[in-house]
This record gives C-alpha cells, structure tokens and sequence, in this order.
C-alpha cells in the first residue's frame, strides 16, 4: 500500500528531475514509514532550479517519490496560487492510498474536504499550533489577524474527522486540538546515537565573552530572532559580555542584520545562513554555551531536543511543547524581551546551576532517540494502514 503524506515543506528540484532539500525531510526521514507502507508518496510545494548547493539532500529514493505543489510562500502568494495548489493537491491521493496530512497547512486544508466528502480514511499528524503561528510578531501580514481565527478552527475540525492523529507534543497539541479516534503522542525528531555527548558539560568563570547559539528558519519570525536580538542588545547595554551566533536562512535575515546594527550589536551578532543539517550544526552547538529559542510557536522544537544532545543548556518560551521539554524556571513569555535578557543573565551568573542544566538535559534528549521514538511511530502507521484496508474492503463489497 502507498501512503500519501502531505505536508508544507518546500523543496527545489533540479533540470534532471531530482529533488533536493537542506533541512529537514531529506529521504533518511521517509524511510521510517517504508516499515509499514510499500512506498511513500511526498506532496509538497517544488520550485525549479538550475542548481543545489552540494551539502542538499535527495528526497526521493527506492520507495519514496514526490508529488510537487506550485511552489508559494506566504499567505498572499498562496492567495494568487490557490487555484492551482488546489487542483494539483486533490490529484495527489489516488483512491486506494493510504493518508497522512501533516497538520496545520494549506495543502492539508486543500485535501482533507475532499476526502471528508467521499469517506475517505485519513490521519494526521499535529506538528504546530496555528495559533501560536499567527500570534502578533510571527508574521508580518495584514491578514495575519484573520488566520489566527481561522486556522485553530479549521485545525480542530481536522482532527475531530481523523481517523487517527499523531501529536509531536505528549499534551500540548492533544488539548487543543483533539483526536476523538486514536491518538498518540510521539515526536518527529530524528537523534542517532552520533548526535548524543558522551557526557554534561562543566562550566566555570569565563574571560571570553559567552556564546548563545540560535537555530531556525527566517523565512517568517516564528522563532522569534527578532526577540532575541533585542535581549543581546539589553544584556550587552546591561555590561554583559556576550555574543550571539544565529543558523537560519530567509527573506528576514536582511532586516535582522540591520536590526543588530542598528542596537549596536552588528559584531556580536554573527549570522551563519543555512548550514547542513548533521555534523556542522553540531560543531556550531558544541562551540556554544547556552541554547535559546524564544519561538512564537512550536511543535516539539526539533532545534532544541538536538541542542540537549549536546548537552547545552536551553532557554524557551512557554509556548507548544518546550514546557514538555525544560522546567518552568528556563521558560518565558512569547515575545517579552526584558523576561528574557533578565533569563540570560540569570543562567550566565551560575556556572553551576549552568552545569546542572547542561546534565539534566543530556539525560532527557535520550527520551527521543530513533529507536525508542520509532517503535512507537510503528503503532500509528499501522493503525492508519488497517483503517484504510477496511475501509477499501468494504467499499469493494457495496459495488
């Protein structure tokens, strides 16, 4: 059986056909469900290239193809391409597949009515809150307003008509948005025994000036970089001798340099762009001191888990699952600056506490190795498989 996943990635695809991502989704990630299904259909958005840099990964591989999305980013380039997203999403999923809507996103939204409409069996996976998507800071949209109220709702109305639903979180995502058939909560993060430290870290009074390390996207300010610039900034006009180190590509990243510029924190803020995901980001995290994401939403921030790996301490924001992940006294609110420069300077005081933090974190990364996440996984797709085997056979029966 094919198993249909559909999903917001974006990916480039080169004259030979090939198509290519560097973060995220490359084919290691879709072989997880080659354990169940006979092949793996990806409907994602696709932009044609000339050319991928060689550190991108393939896609596609024995078992897994691609199915491509007019590429779009943003709600008003999907607004001009809706049409077309549409047509071309409804024609991914044949009648005897297997569905998976990785939840929330437009492409989801384009395929669930159809397959409400015929009975169509399908299951999603929850890996972010569009209400924290959407939240003032995360984009920059006039409509942005309108899709906080919209989103949640259409969300929660796909969850409730899953036939099943995988959260990332352990309880954030189930409350809001539930499943009222199977559920399970098992995260996407992919951690091999590479990615792991053999032991927490020591600190102690530092001459050098502290390093914070930031990882995400800045094709939209979800992760809030924006917030933690002007944390570096209040810490560094507070005397504090630190510097930030951010991995992360997009169309903000001009407008996030200036920002650090003009707070006069332009050599202390070093942007890096997009690294390949694996060993470079790692040496990045392991030259660091301290974690931080301050993200506006989340899932279960994959970012974090692999910096616990390394056995980083970590600061987060209240928000998705990073409570699930850190205790309350290394969280704060989404978008308070001064909650967080006040967090930063509160762990680069302690080098014990900073140490204990550093332990405490190797120890609960190991809760997402793949082998431990993977068993788990195994019960969702199977379930998904036997419902729309059921679901065929007796749809072969009535004929």
């Amino acid at each position: 059986m094919k198993v249909v996943v559909a999903l917001e990635a974006r990916f480039e695809r080169t004259p030979d056909g090939a198509i290519w991502t560097l973060v995220g989704f490359a084919y290691s990630f879709w072989k997880r469900y080659l354990d169940v299904f006979d092949q793996v259909c990806v409907v994602a958005r696709v932009k044609d290239v000339s050319h991928v840099p060689s550190d991108w990964q393939r896609v596609e591989g024995e078992g897994v193809s691609c199915f491509p999305i007019p590429y779009y980013i943003g709600p008003w380039q999907y607004l001009i391409k809706a049409w077309a997203v549409q047509q071309a999403a409804q024609k991914s999923v044949g009648h005897r597949d297997a569905v998976i809507l990785r939840v929330g996103g437009m492409i989801a939204s384009c395929i669930q009515p159809m397959l409400v409409k015929t009975g169509h069996p399908y299951a999603v996976e929850v890996v972010a809150d569009p209400y924290d998507s959407f939240a003032p800071g995360s984009i920059k949209s006039p409509v942005r307003p309108f899709l906080r109220w919209y989103s949640p709702r259409r969300l929660r109305d796909q969850c409730l008509e899953a036939s099943a639903a995988a959260y990332v979180t352990q309880d954030a995502l189930q409350k809001r948005y539930p499943c009222q058939n199977f559920s399970i909560g098992v995260s996407d993060v992919e951690l091999g025994e590479e990615t792991f430290v053999s032991q927490p870290r020591y600190y102690q009074e530092k001459t050098a000036p502290f390093t914070l390390i930031f990882v995400g996207t800045m094709a939209q300010l979800y992760k809030a970089p924006d917030v933690l610039i002007n944390a570096v900034a209040v810490c560094v006009r507070d005397g504090l001798d630190i510097q930030l180190i951010l991995i992360g590509n997009g169309q903000y990243r001009g407008e996030l340099e200036a920002q650090a510029q003009a707070l006069g924190i332009g050599e202390r803020a070093i942007f890096l762009g997009q690294l390949q995901a694996g060993e470079v980001v790692r040496a990045q995290l392991d030259r660091a001191d301290i974690f931080v994401l301050p993200s506006h939403q989340e899932g279960l921030p994959r970012a974090m888990v692999e910096a616990m790996a390394r056995a980083l301490p970590c600061i987060g924001s209240t928000v998705g699952g990073f409570p699930e992940l850190l205790p309350a006294e290394y969280l704060v609110p989404p978008g308070d600056v001064e909650a967080l420069a006040a967090k930063i300077r509160e762990v680069i005081a302690n080098p014990d506490r900073m140490a204990r933090m550093s332990a405490r974190n190797l120890e609960k990364a190991k809760e997402y190795t793949e082998e431990v996440l993977q068993q788990q996984r195994l019960i969702f797709y199977r379930y998904v498989r036997e419902q729309t085997e059921a679901w065929i056979e007796k749809k072969n029966q009535s004929i």
